[in-house]
């Protein structure tokens, strides 16, 4: 604990000191450039991973980077969705994996996850990952390969139950909303964005990753 309170005299002294004129244009309201959905894993900083400023992303994290269906449950997450999306008119939202889910893992055990009920429930909304992976790759047996394959596919489904809120699908219909799906890799500093002409994950810096209307990742 006393290393966060450290933090926060260093912040006031130095960090907050060198920017402070963008603090204060923080208190008249905020215009961020994106929402940015992530996993909460302690390993994954959204603004350090893109170099943002304060203001500059409207941030959700929920375990394995999830978004429920609309109507499976009034939560945070709608919430957020809704509000980026109406309130703040985002033109953007990025759901972003990582390497090494914890629970993508606990996804590929549920019985692991008996002594964590709630955590356990709240992954049903990634069952259709779940039997995506489970259904379709049983060839794929290396651990490894199968965890990073699960974290790919379960990108793409959430921005699937993302379409379902109706506030996105308006807004993508109207052409005011893009859909990105990103996995980043944090032992490498990575980045992979679907790419719908190759279908498949690829280096973000080749291209402008934009979700398709429908997608599945091709056989490995």
């Amino acid at each position: 604990m006393q290393k966060l309170v450290d933090g926060i005299h260093k912040f006031k002294s130095e960090s907050f000191s060198q920017d402070q004129k963008l603090f204060e244009t923080l208190a008249e309201g905020q215009n961020p450039l994106a929402l940015f959905i992530t996993c909460s894993d302690s390993r994954i900083d959204p603004n350090l991973l893109t170099q943002t400023k304060p203001g500059e992303l409207f941030i959700q994290r929920t375990a394995g980077n999830i978004v429920p269906p609309y109507g499976s449950v009034f939560a945070g997450e709608a919430c957020t969705i809704e509000y980026a999306v109406v309130a703040l008119g985002i033109k953007d939202i990025i759901i972003c994996g990582h390497s090494h889910c914890g629970a993508m893992g606990g996804l590929l055990d549920l019985d692991s996850l008996d002594k964590m009920p709630a955590v356990k429930a709240y992954l049903k909304h990634a069952e259709a990952t779940r039997r995506i992976v489970d259904e379709n790759y049983t060839h794929l047996t290396d651990p490894a390969e199968r965890l990073t394959l699960t974290i790919e596919e379960n990108v793409l489904v959430q921005l699937e139950n993302l379409r379902t809120h109706p506030s996105v699908a308006a807004a993508i219909s109207r052409g005011d909303l893009k859909l990105h799906g990103w996995v980043y890799k944090f032992e490498t500093g990575d980045v992979f964005g679907y790419n719908p002409e190759e279908n498949a994950f690829l280096p973000i810096e080749d291209f402008e990753p934009v979700a398709p209307s429908s997608r599945s990742l091709p056989p490995i």
